[in-house]
């Protein structure tokens, strides 16, 4: 089945109230065309599943949908980098909820592996037990932490084939390739669209069967443009 579709037709069945997952950290690894066409839809009520917030450069990544008042729950471990997420925030129109990071990659993990649920020591005697189930396993506590999913994901890969093999590059494979695993429509967003045959399988970080869809991104060299752009604005670059 080829799995090579243009941008517009993979954002079909994006609907206000989606819960949408978008891979990448502040930006890097992120599908920023994605992105970018979910603030143009205008879809609205949105719950975003994202490792962290926006870049603090601002007018980038996730920020842009914040601008556009789209969020309106943000599953996350890190929020702080995001500005106008937090004054969204403090003036009550948004809600965030937290988990610790290792925690919330196992969650999605747990969903994509079709766990019900994992179990973790971190967070006991913190916030983050409250409400949840504890269990003692030989002689130590632990919390239950359910799975996490999501109707669409969002990923970012390198390259990926007709058939939806996708090849990540650095650090992009932080949280895309459990993401993809997690969500019932997976769309992979490439630097380059290649044949069947040209990713090796070692070199498969996503197989085909867990994306629904690939669409040409920016190109490898526009990115490492943006990215640059965004460190700068941000003075961490000269």
């Amino acid at each position: 089945m080829d799995k090579v579709m243009d941008l517009d037709a993979a954002m079909e069945k994006i609907h206000d109230g989606a819960t949408i997952m978008l891979g990448g950290f502040l930006g890097v690894g992120s599908p920023l065309r994605a992105i970018d066409k979910l603030a143009e839809r205008g879809v609205k009520d949105l719950t975003i599943i994202s490792i962290v917030n926006a870049h603090p450069a601002g007018n980038f990544d996730m920020e842009i949908l914040y601008r556009h008042k789209q969020v309106k729950k943000l599953i996350t471990s890190h929020s702080g980098t995001c500005q106008i997420a937090l004054d969204q925030w403090a003036a009550g129109e948004t809600e965030i909820e937290y988990f610790p990071m290792g925690t919330m990659v196992e969650k999605m993990r747990a969903a994509g592996s079709g766990l019900g649920g994992v179990l973790t020591a971190t967070g006991l005697g913190t916030l983050v037990e409250e409400g949840k189930r504890k269990l003692t396993i030989e002689g130590k506590e632990y919390l239950l932490e359910l799975p996490l999913k999501a109707e669409f994901a969002f990923i970012k890969g390198y390259r990926g084939d007709r058939f939806g093999n996708i090849q990540y590059r650095g650090v992009s494979a932080n949280s895309n390739p459990v993401m993809a695993t997690a969500a019932d429509y997976t769309v992979a967003e490439v630097n380059e669209i290649v044949e069947v045959g040209v990713i090796t399988p070692e070199c498969v970080g996503t197989p085909g069967i867990f994306v629904q869809a690939v669409v040409q991104g920016n190109t490898f060299e526009e990115h490492q443009r943006a990215y640059t752009d965004q460190w700068v604005r941000a003075k961490l670059l000269k």
